[in-house]
């Protein structure tokens, strides 16, 4: 059975997730920048909390992490290589550790970058992806830490995942994702169709950091960077699909 999903907006721009197993009656929240939030969505769904997974250590995604453990009793869950500078850790994972929910069992996958310790998780029968701040819809993070190549490798293996794997994405930076986007690729036609459906989403007042990988790779300029046609619009054929990215990530610190 899938897990269900709640989509939580904190602060300003951030995205929290609560996954539940109906069966076992398990919930996990991914990263706590806030826990106001946290706790009105858990007492509306009438979800008791169990396990914090965090993604990296950015206080936007830890700030609450103490405060709700202190509150709810759930184990947290991060990334081994991140341990000094994460809230106490009960499970610390790496590349190829699993996080079980009820029968569902989520992968935990390396993707520096970013910071060089962020970790994503994905949980394949559900076709969850929490990639936080390395996918980001319609974009990717800032290299703080980690290398361009880096960033690349993280990437190329989210790319490997399912089309049809839901990405939920640490923050809404939609608006500058999509107009860097635009400039970076102008006669992507499914790139401007995917403007327009944001633009009603928002009026609606839908979530903006969710994405099937599927329509990231069809309109995110980092995805694209392997493209002949992408090396090509900026003068680039022979760039390696690393180098191609890198220029597109300098492009957008510009931007």
């Amino acid at each position: 059975m899938a897990l269900e999903m709640r989509v939580v907006p904190c602060l300003r721009d951030n995205y929290a997730y609560l996954l539940h197993d109906p069966q076992s009656g398990r919930t996990a929240v991914v990263d706590v920048p806030d826990t106001a939030p946290i706790h009105e969505a858990l007492d509306k769904a009438g979800w008791r909390l169990s396990d914090i997974l965090i993604t990296h250590h950015h206080e936007d995604h830890i700030g609450g992490v103490m405060r709700l453990r202190e509150d709810t009793g759930a184990a947290i869950w991060g990334a081994a290589a991140d341990a000094h500078r994460l809230p106490p850790l009960d499970h610390a994972l790496s590349e190829g550790d699993v996080v079980a929910l009820g029968q569902e069992r989520g992968a935990v996958l390396d993707v520096p970058g970013h910071t060089v310790g962020h970790i994503a998780y994905h949980f394949p029968q559900s076709k969850l992806a929490f990639t936080a701040d390395s996918l980001m819809i319609c974009g990717c993070g800032r290299l703080f830490e980690g290398s361009a190549a880096q960033m690349w490798d993280s990437l190329c293996k989210l790319m490997a995942l399912p089309d049809d794997t839901l990405i939920c994405s640490g923050h809404d930076y939609t608006l500058g994702n999509t107009a860097f986007a635009t400039s970076a690729e102008p006669g992507n036609a499914a790139l401007a169709a995917r403007i327009a459906q944001m633009a009603q989403d928002r009026a609606a007042g839908r979530p903006m950091a969710v994405a099937t990988l599927a329509l990231e790779k069809a309109t995110n300029p980092f995805l694209r960077a392997n493209l002949p046609a992408m090396k090509a619009a900026h003068g680039m054929e022979a760039a390696t699909d690393a180098q191609m990215f890198a220029h597109l990530r300098a492009l957008k610190d510009r931007f």
